[in-house]
């Protein structure tokens, strides 16, 4: 366990060095664009993280930390409906014709759960729900080779301030859950940018890119999480059951027993019916911190010591006629610099998503000759590439932009042009 939780560290850790460009790229794709917010019916406050799924298609997007969203939809598909789910929240379907160009608003009413229903929830023992869960995998997720179209964005920050964001449209070649082939990630359109002059600090950069959070798939990277043949190194323990797009779902909280090193916990939401994780929040323990980073600081100028102090990640999975796959992974990840001559240190976030727009069965065999294919130890800010166009995303589905990332990159425009 611990060899491959070391093995996954060395594929994504941070490089503090100098960074520069800012790319883009053209799409002519027609499509029917929607933009809105989903919000708690009883506040009004913005829901960050809740699915939009076009229905009887494979199109979907997710909203953003404000829970605004953007849903791009071809012109034939445009008498669809759509669902809307997210964990707290009682899921809501609404025809297409609902929804307008701008400010289209959805409200969602929390979740209230008797809890007389729970004698619905069988299980007693949370190991073996678990080992259940794993043994499942070949039944309940994707068996066959899907292409998946998907949106990466990842921002760095240092204290408030964007000091990093990179974006791209990646394609994936997904292989099946039931064997060990490694997905291959090949970028399509990207653009990137960068402020670090003008902050007048060190730079930090992200390794891995879209690795970061492909790999956050439990269950097709088990390896680096639940390798089965090691659950017995976790606790695991039942908590309050909760309810996922109206179904009834256990919630299983679990944690390493050996601490030496940096050690995994947080929460596994199972699919009551069908013994399926169909979402994790998670996070990685790093008070050691010589340990740490050693294990996440692959570069860093002399004078200064660096090391994380928060990760957190968390990864959702969609159903498609009877079958669960990957639909988005995200991690927040916070780093502190302590230069030896200052009083006071530095503190960057770095957070990296990622979300299942579209995915197809696999028809073209020779796609990895007709593709330029990433390795996971990709920066995004120096590797990534294409060319400017205020049509850039095309029909491609996004993330909606936070409203202080487009400030940021409206600043960094102004700067590049001056």
């Amino acid at each position: 366990m611990k060899g491959s939780k070391r093995l996954l560290f060395t594929l994504l850790g941070i490089l503090l060095v100098a960074a520069q460009g800012f790319a883009f790229q053209p799409s002519d794709i027609k499509y029917v664009e929607y933009k809105g917010e989903v919000v708690n019916s009883s506040n009004g406050r913005g829901i960050s993280s809740a699915y939009l799924a076009l229905n009887n298609s494979n199109i979907s997007t997710i909203t953003n930390s404000d829970g605004e969203f953007s849903l791009k939809v071809p012109e034939d598909l445009i008498e669809a409906t759509v669902t809307i789910s997210v964990l707290g929240f009682q899921s809501k379907t609404l025809p297409l014709t609902c929804f307008k160009s701008e400010e289209t608003r959805i409200e969602l009413d929390e979740t209230v759960q008797e809890l007389d229903e729970v004698s619905l929830y069988k299980a007693t023992n949370a190991e073996l729900l678990v080992k259940e869960m794993l043994d499942k995998k070949d039944e309940n997720y994707l068996s066959d080779e899907s292409l998946m179209t998907t949106f990466y964005r990842e921002t760095i920050k240092k204290g408030w301030s964007n000091v990093g964001l990179s974006e791209a449209i990646v394609k994936i070649q997904k292989s099946p859950y039931n064997n060990g082939k490694r997905d291959m990630v090949s970028i399509y359109k990207a653009r990137k940018s960068a402020d670090y002059d003008k902050l007048d600090t060190v730079a930090v950069k992200l390794r891995g890119g879209p690795f970061n959070t492909l790999y956050l798939d439990m269950m097709k990277y088990t390896e680096y999480v639940l390798r089965p043949e090691m659950l017995d190194s976790y606790k695991f323990t039942f908590t309050d059951p909760t309810k996922i797009n109206d179904r009834f779902t256990y919630v299983v909280e679990f944690t390493e027993m050996d601490k030496t090193d940096p050690w995994y916990y947080g929460k596994l939401f199972i699919d009551a019916a069908t013994s399926t994780l169909v979402k994790a929040d998670y996070s990685l323990n790093v008070d050691n911190r010589d340990v740490a980073a050693s294990l996440f600081v692959k570069k860093k100028p002399g004078g200064c010591k660096v090391y994380p102090v928060e990760l957190n990640y968390m990864v959702d999975y969609a159903q498609e006629n009877g079958k669960w796959h990957y639909a988005y992974g995200r991690a927040e990840l916070e780093y502190v610099v302590n230069w030896k001559k200052k009083i006071f240190n530095s503190r960057y976030k770095i957070n990296s998503e990622m979300v299942v727009t579209d995915w197809q069965p696999v028809q073209d065999e020779n796609w990895k000759r007709n593709n330029e294919i990433i390795n996971p130890n990709i920066v995004m800010v120096d590797d990534a590439s294409g060319f400017y166009d205020s049509n850039f995303w095309g029909s491609n589905n996004i993330i909606e932009p936070d409203k202080s990332i487009e400030n940021a990159i409206e600043k960094i425009k102004r700067n590049m042009n001056q």
